[in-house]
């Protein structure tokens, strides 16, 4: 596809123009289709760029309004709603989650912890049937099948990443806990978009304008085997084998394809770990907020200090369950690790979402920031386009260094 240069449009503050050179280079020579970069810098926006098509096959432009799935860039989103209900003091991080919701007790759940829960240390990373979408929009129902579960390992010594299934136990505990019982998209978007302003939702309500979401072809999951280079090769060839940890995790819904996430039914559905639908600016606004200690929303000092506290590695050590290698978590967020390495210190935290979108805060620097795309690439993390932008913005602050804030 041939991109110009002047196809990318948006604000780029003084200083900062290398993070336009690398997301024009996006679309001149990593195949890039469609994105957007948003970054804060200091409470400041920063960067605000948009480039490419939203919808290749009309050769539709990707503009400022444009809505894209951001698959688990959204477990940050939900993590940011539990640290406003946190800080509420709606739970306790060291109570049993049973406490909250008692039928969770069940199969072996009594003695699991809202912190063990939200670190990804539960073992509950699939369900005993795959969900169908009326299963999914029944959130009580829905409750009672997860209460149901059993842990696939011993709760708090190792953790694995709850690919799809997290957000719908951090779901359930805040309606448990809310005194206005609203589910996490719910709370999401009265607590945290609408106070900010900002265009995201976990659950597309059927006022918005479905001509502005972005396409996102998507692949089948056997495709991964082509791209063992790109990907933690003990997970895609663990994932091969139907009965493994790695099958059952992404095998909770009907799906071969991830891109399914976007479609019409779907969509309009809570999935809080991975249909995420919104614009990098309301990605990156949030994170900035929080980097910056997130007073606008009402975090409380002892739940910012518990976000950028270094995370602690279960008893089993720091190699995950699912994704094969080295990962650390704190109450819904991934942090720096051997992994996946992001921010100038340890304090930072995000999500990266399948196919090349990511988005962080990174307190040592006071940054939010978020790039999403519509093209899916290989990569679990650190894919060549964000990369090249990230790193650009990196680049730009160093040659004006801040106050670090957090130490290394």
């Amino acid at each position: 596809m041939d991109m110009s240069p002047n196809f990318v449009a948006g604000y780029v503050a003084p200083g900062f123009e290398r993070v336009k050179e690398e997301f024009e280079r996006n679309f001149i020579e990593r195949g890039e289709v469609g994105a957007a970069c948003t970054i804060f810098h200091r409470g400041e926006k920063v960067i605000d760029l948009t480039g490419g098509y939203r919808c290749q096959r009309q050769q539709t432009p990707w503009t400022d309004d444009t809505l894209s799935l951001s698959f688990s860039v959204t477990k940050g989103m939900a993590a940011a709603a539990m640290a406003i209900a946190h800080s509420r003091n709606y739970f306790e991080l060291d109570a049993p989650v049973a406490e909250y919701w008692p039928e969770f007790a069940q199969a072996g759940k009594r003695g699991i912890t809202v912190r063990q829960l939200l670190s990804h240390q539960a073992g509950l990373v699939a369900t005993n049937r795959r969900l169908e979408t009326d299963q999914i929009a029944d959130l009580d129902g829905l409750a009672k099948i997860l209460a149901k579960q059993a842990p696939l390992w011993q709760p708090g010594l190792r953790h694995g990443y709850h690919t799809l299934t997290l957000g719908w136990y951090q779901n359930e505990l805040l309606r448990r806990t809310d005194p206005q019982g609203r589910s996490l998209g719910q709370f999401f978007e009265e607590e945290i978009a609408t106070p900010l302003g900002v265009e995201f939702y976990i659950g597309v309500p059927e006022h918005v304008d479905t001509n502005r979401l972005s396409t996102i072809e998507g692949f089948h999951r056997t495709e991964l085997l082509a791209h063992l280079r790109s990907l933690p090769a003990r997970m895609v060839l663990s994932g091969a084998w139907p009965w493994s940890l790695v099958a059952k995790s992404i095998r909770v819904l009907k799906a071969q394809n991830p891109a399914v996430l976007g479609d019409p039914e779907f969509r309009k559905l809570e999935i809080p770990s991975a249909n995420g639908i919104g614009t990098a600016a309301a990605v990156a606004k949030i994170y900035s907020v929080l980097a910056g200690g997130g007073t606008e929303l009402g975090l409380q000092n002892t739940t910012f200090q518990e976000l950028v506290a270094p995370a602690i590695s279960p008893i089993g050590g720091p190699q995950d369950m699912i994704l094969k290698l080295d990962t650390r978590y704190t109450m819904g967020f991934s942090r720096p690790s051997e992994g996946l390495q992001f921010g100038r210190s340890p304090a930072a935290f995000g999500c990266p979402g399948a196919g090349g979108s990511f988005g962080m805060a990174d307190p040592a620097i006071d940054l939010g920031y978020a790039y999403l795309t519509n093209k899916m690439g290989f990569c679990l993390f650190d894919d060549p386009r964000e990369r090249a932008v990230r790193e650009a913005c990196y680049e730009c602050i160093q040659s004006n260094p801040a106050e670090v804030r957090f130490a290394a």
